[in-house]
């Protein structure tokens, strides 16, 4: 490659098909804004999937069309790729056997992880994290009218402005960013309307809270609408600490690789979620500037037409009364609330046994609403497992420190 040149890599770490679609629909648009850098840019995307998550069948991450494959070049990471690099690891006594087990493999933090490994392998310079149900326009509500106006992202375009001089950079979201259904709340009687906001609090993290939520609910059905200006590109910042992290998200996420030192790994507790809070409680040394740009967050897998740019005047209400919608709500439920001892033990230590107890109690309230609003399942399960994961909560900060000290080992193995 020649000097003053750049190895740029998008990652997705996924589950699902969509992927194909994502890559497929958006290649020439990552070619035009490649083409605007001042510098060459070698281009890698890598597709990290998992067999078991939606039960995909292998072939059908395989769907890139061949024009993509000419122009870009794709490398995949399959579940027997990571099993092979976790023995050669084992084996050459870098990591012992239960340590690889906690930092490679597959979900939020291990499939994030194990990208950042091979990304590293590869000496690309920076990579962004990209989410396959994410697609890069903004969408716009117009003053007056309750109209939308859709604008194309500058992506890639935008983090490699950015990242050069950073360590990390993140952009924003807009469209359902939450998978929290809409609920009327306006309509729901005092004592439903009082157990669902104990039910947010009791989930509460870094990211939702019961102000943010209820807005979207009450002013846009639940739907995040972009800034203009920023969509426009204006108003870079650098994010400072807030005492505990530098608070990003998983996606639009860029690291600069470069500065290896700076870039953490990723934790969450077995089947939990929070991989990108408890990374950026990790950040406070890291230079993390959000950088103008929108991913749209297709977070039930509505508006696929989006892609090929079939956009809608107006957003849908996510009904709670879907099937699908109610399960995914569920499954994201336990996702928070199996993270949310560990959050509270990092975060507030010294409190951790009077907020956790608050938290019991603003669940149950929550859990006795949600079972009275959704019918078609027992929520009953949110108060065991945050039973199951305070009892736990020391080994997993536990493994929350442990993940750092192998991630320092592989980078210099690496090295």
């Amino acid at each position: 490659m020649e000097e003053g040149s750049i190895k740029f890599a998008i990652g997705f770490v996924t589950g699902r098909a969509n992927v194909c679609n994502v890559i497929n629909s958006t290649y020439e648009n990552i070619i035009n804004q490649l083409k605007e850098s001042h510098k060459k840019v070698e281009l890698t995307i890598f597709i990290l999937y998992d067999l078991k998550y939606q039960y995909t069948e292998r072939n059908q991450f395989y769907n890139i069309n061949e024009n993509v494959q000419k122009k870009i070049k794709i490398e995949y990471i399959s579940p027997e790729d990571i099993e092979e690099e976790k023995e050669k690891i084992v084996k050459n006594k870098k990591i012992a056997k239960e340590e690889a087990e906690l930092f490679f493999g597959h979900g939020h933090a291990r499939g994030r992880n194990t990208l950042m490994y091979y990304a590293l392998k590869e000496n690309i310079d920076y990579l962004l994290f990209w989410d396959d149900d994410e697609y890069p326009v903004a969408c716009i509500k117009e003053e007056g009218n309750n109209q939308i106006k859709w604008k194309e992202q500058d992506n890639i375009a935008m983090h490699l402005k950015y990242i050069e001089n950073a360590d990390v950079t993140i952009g924003y979201h807009c469209g359902y960013i939450s998978p929290i259904p809409y609920i009327e709340l306006e309509k729901i009687d005092e004592v439903k309307k009082e157990n669902f906001k104990n039910f947010i609090e009791a989930i509460g993290n870094d990211i939702i809270s019961w102000e943010s939520i209820s807005e979207k609910i009450l002013k846009n059905n639940g739907i995040t609408y972009a800034d203009e200006n920023i969509a426009n590109g204006e108003g870079a910042y650098e994010i400072q600490s807030d005492g505990i992290g530098k608070w990003v998200s998983g996606s639009t996420l860029c690291l600069n690789l470069r500065n290896i030192d700076k870039i953490p790994a990723f934790y969450n507790p077995e089947n939990a979620r929070g991989e990108d809070t408890f990374f950026s409680t990790k950040l406070n040394n890291s230079k993390v500037i959000k950088v103008p740009v929108y991913h749209f967050h297709d977070g039930f897998l509505k508006y696929v037409d989006i892609l090929e740019k079939n956009y809608p005047s107006e957003l849908m209400k996510i009904e709670l009364s879907e099937k699908k919608v109610e399960k995914r709500f569920l499954q994201t439920s336990r996702g928070w609330i199996k993270y949310k001892p560990l959050f509270e033990y990092i975060t507030n230590n010294e409190q951790y046994e009077n907020n956790i107890k608050d938290t019991y109690i603003k669940l149950e309230s929550g859990v006795k609403g949600l079972n009275n609003i959704f019918k078609n399942n027992n929520y009953d399960i949110l108060i065991e497992d945050l039973k199951e994961y305070d009892r736990n909560v020391k080994k997993h900060y536990e493994e929350y420190i442990k993940i750092n000290e192998i991630w320092n080992i592989l980078k210099k193995f690496i090295k």
